[in-house]
């Protein structure tokens, strides 16, 4: 009787924390908006930058737009075997735009991967082993790119302190995430160990944000590493390629919204680019607005127009790169959810269904 009487007030605070968290993602977003970004550049320089983009610049952007849709596909076709092209792009889609739609980003992501997969007849153990290791392998990649950002910078003899700042944070817990990752798979007394002492840890947290305390422990760690060994032993190379070439081909449609709106080699070399665009990837993946909204646009608006870049081509060249990366996906992803059903491999399931 007791926990009927407290339920409705939990499910108040729930709703009161939901709002409460709109409204500050809202208040954020109209700041980047409506102040932010027209102290760097006027709304108006801006769209006269964008009005100047011809056909044949057009022709360049659908491309690279398309090359970045087509290889979200690949690592979900090597994590998860039977998986084929056209239902692992329409997954990628939803759970790419569940992930820009969610407070909680990447983890609702994930989740709605796991969902999909399993409705479509994939054996549980295959589709958490898939979805942790696409999972992981992207999480190491943006942790490395930062780093690699200001190697490349300091061959320049260019100096960013908010990139050195983001490598130095992103090469720390790239270090603990390998290190551990490794020795989990390393041995079985290992892995029960770092899982065992992982979850108590995101346990505790979880209960001071008044959540529930994780699922797993130790032996589910060990259970994931012996999957894990079969299919890395043969496919992590594989992975590795394929997980660097579709974070990369974002970047490649960054530097063709870059030259489109007039921004050459001279002012924001590739080099720069890449710099910036690895500091982004950090800012993006921290949880304060869904899809980074504002967050990104600020970030790299700004940190091309330190490199060099002119206040309004720099600012052009964000929205740009902005609307091409989630506007289609967003597009795509609403639609793999309206039609999930139809996307179902007909062709036999390589993995195990159990």
């Amino acid at each position: 009787m007791q926990e009927d009487i407290a339920a409705p007030p939990s499910g108040r605070r729930r709703g009161w924390r939901r709002f409460l968290g709109g409204a500050a993602t809202a208040v954020v977003v109209a700041a980047v908006f409506l102040f932010i970004l027209p102290r760097i550049a006027d709304y108006r320089d801006v769209w006269d930058v964008l009005r100047d983009v011809g056909w044949e610049e057009g022709l360049l952007l659908l491309g690279a737009t398309a090359l970045n849709l087509i290889t979200f596909a690949p690592p979900w076709i090597v994590a998860l075997p039977g998986l084929r092209f056209r239902p692992a792009f329409m997954l990628s889609q939803a759970s790419t735009a569940l992930s820009m739609v969610a407070p909680a980003g990447a983890a609702v992501g994930m989740a709605g991967s796991y969902g999909l997969l399993r409705s479509w007849g994939f054996g549980a153990g295959a589709v958490a082993l898939a979805v942790a290791l696409t999972g992981v392998w992207n999480q190491l990649a943006n942790l490395a790119f930062p780093v690699v950002g200001l190697v490349l910078l300091s061959t320049t003899d260019q100096d960013h302190p908010a990139l050195k700042t983001a490598a130095l944070v992103g090469l720390g817990v790239l270090a603990v995430l390998l290190t551990a990752f490794v020795l989990a798979l390393s041995s079985a007394h290992r892995a029960r160990l770092i899982g065992d002492a992982s979850s108590r840890l995101l346990s505790r947290v979880k209960t001071w944000l008044r959540r529930p305390p994780v699922t797993w422990n130790g032996d589910s760690l060990a259970r994931f590493r012996v999957s894990a060994l079969g299919l890395l032993r043969r496919r992590w190379h594989v992975l590795t390629l394929a997980t660097l070439v579709g974070h990369l081909t974002v970047f490649l449609l960054l530097l063709a919204c870059l030259r489109v709106v007039g921004v050459t080699d001279s002012e924001i070399s590739w080099i720069q680019a890449f710099a910036a665009w690895s500091l982004v990837r950090i800012l993006g993946a921290l949880p304060i607005t869904p899809g980074g909204v504002g967050i990104v646009e600020v970030g790299l608006s700004g940190a091309l127009v330190a490199l060099g870049a002119p206040n309004a081509d720099a600012v052009a060249a964000t929205l740009l790169y902005r609307a091409l990366t989630v506007l289609p996906t967003l597009g795509l992803g609403m639609l793999a959810a309206a039609t999930w059903r139809r996307h179902r491999p007909r062709d036999g399931l390589e993995s195990p269904t159990c």
